[in-house]
C-alpha cells in the first residue's frame, strides 16, 4: 500500500470510526455487544474481535502502524459505508444494526 493509499484509508478511518478507544471498550464489555453479529461455532463473533483490533488501531502512534492495520482499516471503512446504507426505518437505538456497527467502532446516533 503506497503513501496515498494510506492517507485515504487514514482519513476515511478516522471519519467513520466515531467512537474513543475508551467508548468501545466500554460497549465491548456489554452483554449487548456479544449478541450483536455473526460468530462461528458460538464464539466470538467477527464484528466483537474487529472492535478489539479496532481499539488496538486508534490507541496505536499512526507511524507504528502496519500493512496489515491499513488492511483491516480498509475492511471497517468498507463494513461500516455498506451497513449505514441499509439503515432500517424507524428508532434505531436499541437494534442489531446499530449494535453490530458499534461493534465496528461507529454509533450512528452520535
Amino acid at each position: 500500500m503506497d503513501g496515498g493509499e494510506r492517507e485515504e484509508t487514514w482519513s476515511d478511518f478516522r471519519e467513520l470510526v466515531n467512537m474513543s478507544p475508551a467508548e468501545l471498550e466500554k460497549w465491548l464489555a456489554s452483554d449487548r455487544s456479544r449478541n450483536a453479529g455473526q460468530s462461528q461455532d458460538g464464539g466470538e463473533s467477527t464484528g466483537h474481535a474487529s472492535g478489539r483490533r479496532i481499539v488496538a488501531i486508534l490507541r496505536a502512534r499512526k507511524g507504528d502502524l502496519t500493512d496489515d492495520d491499513y488492511q483491516h482499516m480498509r475492511k471497517v471503512v468498507g463494513y461500516v459505508r455498506r451497513h449505514l446504507a441499509q439503515r432500517p426505518a424507524g428508532d434505531v437505538r436499541d437494534t442489531r444494526w446499530r449494535h453490530s456497527l458499534m461493534n465496528w467502532g461507529h454509533d450512528p446516533l452520535t
